[in-house]
């Protein structure tokens, strides 16, 4: 039972979203566009998967589907998405429609929007879901600057609607700046994005802290924060560590550690969420993705010279316990962590390296700054002194690709 409501929250639940992102920044207008009683040009369904947006093959009607095949489904108007969204068929984003069933009066967002993507069997975006694996294609700032109001956030963080604009249309695709609601901090001092990678949401059971920086809490706990604070459902959700008005002087202003609506539409679906969460696993690599006999001398050196395990500790592939570690530690700048509570990055739980064409795609850490495993292992050899051999590194690296 736990893991169908799970299942059912996670890929449909708005939370009562909708009244943020539909009611206050209008966006389902700019979805339909002029034509169809919004604003502007629309959003067609090309527009939409080059923003990153997914389509769920399964739910497309049947006689979409044929239309779809025979060519008849004119891709570049904006029509064909919201035929798309009466049939619920585009993943993470509900439409809520007039009683004429033709006119959008709103729309919503799921969990599923980030941390869901699709298989691309039927075309690319398009195809059967894969729950828990990140959208990295997905353009978040982008579709958020679509939107006719942006008043939400001008007054939360006291900028100009050319500002907001310009702070989120950085992020690119596969990011998400989970702290500028609090801190207000859009840039890196180095002038790069705040925004973080979107982690993948499978894998994570026996794991301890989740997001990329210290002492958030469990996935429970990062469940109600994105629930209430950054789909902007309407729940409850408390964290007196908010009221820092030096280190998260936007939250302590606006009161987002002590939400309390009227109506909660979130605290009563977090176990079952957390419980079908858990129990995503980790895929696989398919046959050929790594060089077995290298893995195997591979996983000797992670175990011992390379001290990944140490850290990475098999089969979690981070600490058991409180796996959290100083930026000096690690060998890199503290921008990211000293956003988060305890000033520290997550030790990062190896999964599916592999895949970097949808996992992996924009990169290793929080941001992406490695572009690929032989980066990673550079930089640690580096820094730990490890003097691996350039064979050791290619044989690690396969190793890593195993797991």
């Amino acid at each position: 039972r736990y893991l169908e409501e799970g299942r059912e929250t996670f890929r449909f639940d708005t939370f009562g979203s909708e009244d943020f992102w539909g009611g206050k920044l209008k966006l389902h207008e700019a979805v339909a566009g002029e034509k169809l009683g919004g604003k502007g040009p629309g959003l067609s369904p090309e527009k939409a998967l080059e923003l990153g947006l997914k389509v769920d093959v399964n739910a497309i009607p049947t006689d979409v589907a044929e239309a779809l095949n025979k060519g008849e489904v004119d891709l570049a108007d904006p029509a064909s998405t919201l035929v798309l969204l009466r049939a619920n068929a585009v993943v993470g984003v509900t439409g809520f429609f007039a009683e004429d069933g033709k006119t959008l009066t709103s729309v919503g967002i799921q969990c599923a929007v980030c941390h869901s993507t699709v298989d691309d069997a039927y075309a690319p975006g398009i195809g059967h879901r894969l729950d828990g694996w990140p959208n990295r294609d997905l353009n978040i700032g982008a579709i958020v600057a679509l939107a006719p109001d942006l008043t939400a956030f001008t007054e939360m963080l006291q900028i100009s609607e050319a500002e907001v604009k310009k702070a989120v249309e950085a992020w690119g695709p596969g990011k998400f700046d989970a702290e500028l609601n609090l801190d207000g901090k859009a840039f890196r001092p180095d002038g790069k994005t705040a925004a973080t990678l979107n982690p993948p949401a499978f894998g994570l059971a026996g794991v301890n802290n989740h997001t990329w920086t210290g002492a958030w809490g469990t996935v429970s706990y990062w469940n109600a924060y994105v629930g209430n604070l950054e789909m902007h459902g309407k729940g409850v959700f408390y964290d007196p560590r908010l009221d820092d008005a030096e280190k998260y002087p936007v939250a302590a202003r606006t009161k987002q550690g002590h939400k309390q609506d009227k109506q909660d539409r979130i605290t009563a679906k977090l176990p079952a969420l957390h419980f079908y969460q858990l129990s995503l696993p980790t895929p696989k690599p398919p046959e050929g993705a790594f060089d077995s006999a290298a893995a195997e001398k591979g996983e000797a050196l992670f175990n011992d010279k390379a001290k990944c395990g140490t850290c990475h500790v098999p089969p979690l592939f981070t600490e058991p316990g409180w796996n959290l570690h100083t930026a000096d530690e690690i060998g890199i700048d503290d921008f990211q962590a000293m956003r988060s509570p305890d000033e520290r990055y997550r030790t990062a739980s190896l999964r599916a390296l592999w895949d970097i064409e949808k996992i992996h795609k924009g990169g290793f850490y929080h941001d992406g700054r490695f572009a690929t495993l032989n980066d990673v292992v550079k930089h640690y050899d580096g820094h730990l002194r490890l003097d691996l051999t350039d064979q050791e590194k290619s044989d690690l690296i396969e190793y890593l690709k195993s797991i």
